[in-house]
């Protein structure tokens, strides 16, 4: 391609992936990649950055933030690294455990008010 460098070309090539080109600023088709940097410009404008290295660390932190301890709807309220690492199904099925728990206990106090009125 034109306008990709040749190592990428070969990675993505060996990964068995494609690479795949949208409409710049165009919600519709770029919508997750426009919405992250929505969400790292409202970080990133609330401060000031006297040095290039304050901003620099700045955006590493929202990064990190972001992929690791950020819940994304999009995504079942999980974390890109969950989902990126194979967590994601374990942790939804420990979460359904707990809403099951839950909701029998409620159940059950529920019940037993309602028996005591």
């Amino acid at each position: 391609s034109c306008y990709i460098s040749s190592e990428l070309a070969h990675y993505i090539s060996e990964q068995n992936m494609s690479h795949v080109r949208g409409k710049p600023l165009h919600p519709q088709t770029q919508g997750k990649i426009e919405r992250w940097h929505r969400s790292m410009k409202n970080v990133v404008k609330l401060e000031n950055y006297y040095l290039p290295g304050d901003l620099i660390n700045r955006l590493e932190e929202f990064v990190d933030y972001y992929n690791n301890r950020r819940y994304h709807e999009s995504i079942n309220n999980l974390t890109p690294a969950d989902v990126y690492y194979g967590r994601g199904e374990t942790i939804l099925q420990q979460r359904e455990i707990i809403k099951q728990k839950t909701m029998k206990k409620r159940r059950k106090n529920y019940l037993s008010q309602v028996i005591n009125v």
